[in-house]
C-alpha cells in the first residue's frame, strides 16, 4: 500500500491540486464555477476534490460511506479556511431534492462507479439523475477496467501484489488465490473481488449511460493520469484519437477516463 493511503492529510491535498489544475479547465467550457454554483460530490472521501471548488466560491457538498473520511473532510475544511457540507450515509438512501433549486449545477462522481456492483451501479445512475438541475451536468472519472491497474491492486498490503500489473484480469477463482499467496487479508481479498465484480469499462458505461438517459457530451481518455503528476511526478498525456476510438483495446491504455454527462431531453 502506498504511503498517501495511510497519510489522509497528504491524500487530501493531492486531489485537491489534481483539481486544481485539471478538473476546472475541463469542466470550464460546460459550466461556470463560481459564486452561487452547487456542487455535489458523490464518494467524496476527505474532499480533496471538492477543495478548488470551494476556493472559487461553490456551494459544495459531499457524501462518503465512510464516517472517518468524513470527519477528515470537516477538519481539512476548517482548517483550510473554506466552507463545506459533508455528511456520511449510503447515496442510494439519501432522499432526492424535493424541488430544482435544492438540486445541484454540477455532480462530481469520481474513482466511484467502478467500485458499485450491478444492479446497484444501473439504481446509482438513475438516484443520481434525481439530484442534478435540468441544466446540469455530471463529471465522470474511472480507470478502464483493463488498464494495468484497474483493479486497484495497488491497495494490497503486500508490496509484489500492489506492484503487479495486469494481475486482476487473472481468471475469478485464480485472483484470490494469487491474493492469499502473498499473504493479503481477508478483508482486503473481499474488497478486491467486489471491484473486479464491479469492473467498468469505456464500453459498459456508455452503454449503461444511454440505457439510464444521458447524453454524453464530452469523453476524454488518458493514456498517463493527471493524478498520476502528484503521484508520481508523471506529466499527463491524453490518449490518441486513433486509439480513443478502437473499441475493447482502448481500455487496456485508459488510465483514466474523463466524460461529461447531462440529462437526456425527453423526446
Amino acid at each position: 500500500m502506498q504511503k498517501r493511503h495511510s497519510d489522509r492529510e497528504r491524500y487530501f491535498q493531492e486531489l485537491a491540486n489534481t483539481s486544481r489544475s485539471y478538473y476546472l479547465d475541463y469542466l470550464k467550457p460546460f459550466k461556470e464555477i463560481g459564486d452561487g454554483c452547487r456542487v455535489l460530490e458523490v464518494g467524496c472521501g476527505e474532499g480533496g476534490n471538492l477543495l478548488p471548488f470551494a476556493e472559487r466560491g461553490c456551494n459544495v457538498a459531499g457524501i462518503d460511506l465512510s464516517e472517518g473520511k468524513i470527519a477528515h473532510a470537516r477538519r481539512f475544511f476548517e482548517a483550510a479556511g473554506q466552507a463545506g457540507s459533508f455528511r456520511s450515509g449510503n447515496f442510494l438512501h439519501l432522499p432526492a431534492p424535493a424541488d430544482e433549486a435544492e438540486r445541484y449545477d454540477l455532480i462530481l462522481i469520481h474513482d466511484v462507479i467502478e467500485h458499485i456492483e450491478a444492479p446497484q451501479k444501473k439504481d446509482f445512475m438513475l438516484h443520481t439523475k434525481k439530484f442534478l438541475r435540468q441544466d446540469g451536468i455530471v463529471f465522470w472519472g474511472f480507470p478502464a477496467w483493463q488498464m494495468p491497474f484497474g483493479g486497484h491492486q495497488q491497495l494490497c498490503r503486500s508490496r509484489i501484489c500492489s506492484a503487479l500489473p495486469f494481475v486482476h484480469l487473472l481468471p475469478g477463482a485464480l485472483y484470490p488465490a494469487f491474493l492469499r499467496l502473498f499473504g493479503e487479508a481477508p478483508a482486503s481479498i473481499k474488497e478486491l473481488m467486489s471491484i473486479k465484480r464491479s469492473k467498468t469499462s469505456i464500453e459498459s458505461f456508455e452503454k449503461l449511460s444511454d440505457v439510464c438517459g444521458y447524453r454524453i457530451r464530452d469523453r476524454l481518455l488518458w493514456f498517463i493520469n493527471p493524478h498520476y503528476k502528484q503521484k508520481f511526478g508523471l506529466p499527463p498525456i491524453r490518449l490518441g484519437i486513433f486509439f480513443s476510438k478502437l473499441p475493447y483495446f482502448r481500455n487496456f491504455l485508459s488510465t483514466s477516463c474523463f466524460y461529461i454527462s447531462t440529462i437526456k431531453e425527453a423526446a
